[in-house]
């Protein structure tokens, strides 16, 4: 993956002076439910760089990348979950996928997404329209990944993975997805929490953490824009819960493509799709949909490769 420069100076200054990404684990309410956190604004604006996202593609797509860093705090080693929307709305759907290390890449499947009139608010279903959610984890050694799979209910990605976790995994999860943008559509702050019941969660305990998920003292996205940590984060707003940290994870925007990666797809390619490359115009250029990183090839070079078969 090749990083794309943020070019606002100003925003780059700001990501500076804020805490580093990263992905906090703690139990909370003595043990009977597991909260983890994630601030993430380092990964949404490199997002945005590499995928040239405006602000409705940002809001979205960061959306995705933020709950699949949260998701990634449930798989360890070398194990990666993904999160796959299909819907019939105007974004089509999104890939995201992220790595139990923090690693997350992934793309909406409409960029930029078509509207044939502004948005009013920040209700999202009309984005999405009618469509599925699909959560897959792909275990290191395992044959076959475990999928499940719900209807899209809400248009809200944060309500319809929990209607996934009651449904597929009968588990009371809560989700919180948060970005907050400045004047000119930099994401300033952003982050997400997931929390979950663990067996012997007392119902009281449940209505009070959703009461506390739907009054936050102060917006997650602001936050963390202003400069408060995750860790922070946790210890003001769920004094109440006596959190105990577990565990840490860095997150970041990552893809694993590389110019080899790309040189080996071009030779496995069969002789007829070769030939009929060399006879169109170069420079050849491949883009990983993943991460937006181009890998550009001449005439030369790509003659180069296929000449062992040619």
């Amino acid at each position: 993956m090749i990083s794309k420069a943020i070019e606002d100076r100003e925003l780059r200054e700001h990501i500076a002076s804020l805490p580093p990404d990263g992905r906090e684990v703690f139990l909370i309410a003595d043990g009977t439910a597991r909260l983890s956190i994630v601030s993430a604004t380092t990964m949404i604006n490199q997002m945005k760089a590499n995928h040239g996202t405006g602000p409705l593609e940002t809001y979205i797509l960061g959306q995705g990348y933020i709950a699949a860093a949260l998701l990634s705090s449930a798989v360890k080693g070398n194990d990666r979950i993904r999160l796959d929307i299909e819907c019939g709305g105007p974004m089509k759907g999104m890939s995201v996928e992220a790595w139990a290390s923090g690693a997350v890449r992934g793309y909406l499947m409409a960029n930029p997404i078509p509207l044939t009139q502004p948005l009013a608010s920040l209700d999202t279903s009309p984005i999405y329209g009618p469509g599925f959610l699909t959560v897959t984890k792909i275990l290191e050694g395992s044959r076959t990944p475990f999928s499940g799979r719900v209807m899209l209910e809400h248009g809200n990605l944060a309500e319809d993975l929990a209607l996934y976790f009651r449904e597929s995994e009968q588990t009371p999860t809560l989700f919180y997805l948060s970005i907050r943008f400045g004047r000119n559509g930099e994401v300033r702050g952003a982050g997400g929490i997931f929390i979950q019941a663990l067996p012997g969660c007392p119902e009281e305990t449940l209505a009070m953490l959703e009461e506390k998920a739907a009054s936050f003292g102060m917006v997650l996205g602001d936050a963390i824009a202003e400069g408060m940590s995750a860790n922070e984060y946790v210890e003001k707003e769920f004094a109440g819960f006596r959190p105990e940290h577990i565990a840490h994870a860095p997150i970041g925007f990552s893809c694993p493509c590389s110019r080899a990666n790309f040189s080996a797809y071009l030779k496995s390619l069969p002789a007829a799709e070769k030939a009929a490359i060399l006879s169109g115009d170069f420079p050849l250029v491949l883009e990983c949909f993943n991460c937006g990183t181009d890998y550009s090839f001449t005439k030369e070079e790509t003659e180069d490769l296929f000449r062992e078969d040619l």
